[in-house]
């Protein structure tokens, strides 16, 4: 089972208006880093309780974070698809995925979020177009990380000879974040390397779209990785780190390989070393 950090964006009134990411960098992420496998950047442009709370943009966080922490995969939880041009996108992902030594994934998904679509003037189309985007998107990620010369006619994007290199070997991985059981999931089950899905209920049957999805393309579905997201508080006693053994060895017995843990903002990096201690420790033993 494979562990990933989730370090938040956003300042408010818990962080002293500090975004929780900046204080993390240099007082948390050094020591808790070296236990997990990845580390994850939300993509908003502002928060959810005041809009003028401070909120760092995701591309460039994450790039900042890769250049001070060199031993976690990077990934982003989720870009929204509608926020980037593709063939940019594409050539954004080459770009850190060779200056990180191959550590990034790139996480993206169909968007949801309308309001901040339409505060930063994006069209904001219904979910199947939003769902064909994605899908134009991930091809033209793939042919720009692969070819020389990649050319593509799409309905929603389109591309000439969109030359990005260099070209890394291996190109970047995909992670798609979806829970629409008609149009998502398939999705997902065809193109990523990576599912992160909900959590609880219908997670076996999301699960099993993915999969299904995955044999109906001709692809293996032991082949994409799944990872659930977990808003959890450090344990503080033995008794809560076994809670949480308990808790992550139900969802690796569902099928989950990685885990991504939202602490929230802790000032102390004691329950992180007894988080890696008692629950890393004894679930990858």
């Amino acid at each position: 089972m494979r562990f990933g950090w989730l370090s938040p964006v956003i300042g408010n009134r818990w962080s002293d208006q500090v975004p929780i990411a900046a204080y993390q960098d240099t007082e948390i992420l050094p020591t808790a880093l070296p236990h997990f496998d990845s580390l994850w950047i939300a993509d908003h442009f502002y928060g959810f309780d005041e809009k003028t709370d401070p909120f760092l943009e995701a591309w460039t966080t994450l790039t900042w974070l890769a250049a001070r922490h060199d031993s976690v995969e990077l990934c982003h939880h989720v870009l929204g698809v509608g926020y980037r041009h593709p063939p940019l996108l594409a050539k954004m992902a080459a770009t850190l995925q060779y200056l990180s030594g191959g550590r990034f994934v790139l996480g993206i998904g169909a968007g949801w979020r309308e309001k901040e679509y339409e505060a930063y003037g994006y069209e904001f189309p219904r979910p199947s177009v939003r769902f064909a985007q994605l899908e134009e998107t991930v091809e033209v990620c793939r042919r720009m990380w692969t070819q020389e010369f990649p050319s593509f006619e799409g309905r929603y994007v389109s591309i000439t000879e969109a030359s990005a290199p260099p070209l890394t070997d291996p190109p970047p991985k995909v992670c798609i974040g979806a829970a629409g059981e008609k149009v998502g999931l398939p999705l997902v089950g065809r193109l990523a390397d990576r599912w992160n899905g909900p959590a609880g209920d219908g997670f076996t049957r999301r699960r099993d779209i993915v999969r299904s999805s995955a044999e109906q393309a001709g692809r293996d579905p032991d082949a994409v990785e799944v990872s659930v997201t977990l808003e959890r508080a450090l344990p503080e006693s033995d008794d809560d780190s076994a809670r949480l053994v308990e808790e992550l060895a139900g969802h690796r017995d569902l099928g989950v390989d990685h885990v991504l843990m939202d602490f929230g903002h802790p000032r102390s990096i004691e329950p992180v070393l007894r988080f890696a201690e008692q629950v890393i420790a004894p679930l990858r033993a």
